[in-house]
């Protein structure tokens, strides 16, 4: 049976070419997200595997859009394997007292309450499916382990991603359901172009940051997922090797 994988934030940096790796490797992928020339555009950077990428528009924000994401998953493809939930932003680094409300609110509606409706959705499906099980990746983040300057509402998201991936773990052990988390540290991205020009550091100043090919995240992503249920990684960090994590803050 050929296996199946839900990827959000599909259209662009990590999620794209987690899609694409999988693909590779034999995968079928639905690719969601919000804007459906992107999702477009990454199927179309699959060359001869385009057919295995089924672009779902999404906004993981809304639940009834979720909702639909998966029926349509569940009509079209008949059973889901892996869920990889990435889908994630971030807002412009100051302190708390400085960050606008619509901002916090903008981080924690995406990299949480979206995180949390893809769960939940994925839980259901993999639940009540006939194999039933299967498995949820969170995207974390470095930031899931220690803060960046500046950086409360999407340090905050993504401590939660972890208390969501170890509450999963526990409660899915009853249904076969596997969850782990990768903790990514400076991809090679349009979110991270700026750490080759220098972003704060713990100490005042402001440095250039090494970062590392996602190409590298793909496999890693792909290894995770490919694990049969009897195995998970249950954390990952995989980073540029010299980018300032140890001994961070």
């Amino acid at each position: 049976m050929t296996q199946i994988v839900l990827i959000t934030g599909a259209g662009s940096g990590i999620g794209r070419a987690c899609a694409l790796r999988l693909a590779e490797a034999g995968w079928t992928v639905a690719l969601a997200g919000r804007t459906a020339s992107a999702l477009e555009a990454t199927r179309a950077a699959a060359g001869p595997k385009a057919d295995q990428l089924i672009p779902m528009p999404t906004d993981v924000t809304d639940p009834e859009q979720v909702d639909a994401l998966y029926a349509q998953i569940r009509a079209d493809l008949g059973h889901l394997d892996v869920v990889f939930n990435n889908a994630g932003t971030n807002c412009v680094q100051n302190t708390i007292d400085k960050i606008s409300v619509s901002d916090w609110q903008h981080v924690i509606d995406v990299n949480l309450h979206g995180a949390f409706l893809i769960a939940r959705g994925a839980f259901a499906t993999l639940r009540a499916q006939d194999p039933q099980g299967g498995r949820i990746i969170n995207n974390g983040s470095i930031s899931a382990q220690v803060p960046r300057p500046g950086s409360v509402p999407y340090t905050v998201s993504k401590h939660a991603i972890t208390g969501l991936t170890r509450t999963l773990s526990l409660d899915g052990r009853a249904f076969n359901i596997a969850c782990g988390q990768i903790d990514i540290g400076n991809t090679a991205s349009d979110m991270t172009e700026k750490m080759s020009k220098g972003v704060p550091q713990a100490d005042g100043s402001t440095k250039p940051e090494p970062v590392m090919d996602v190409a590298h995240v793909a496999d890693a992503v792909l290894n995770m997922a490919s694990l049969p249920l009897s195995a998970n990684v249950q954390f990952m960090t995989i980073m540029a090797t010299a980018m300032p994590l140890v001994g961070r803050g």
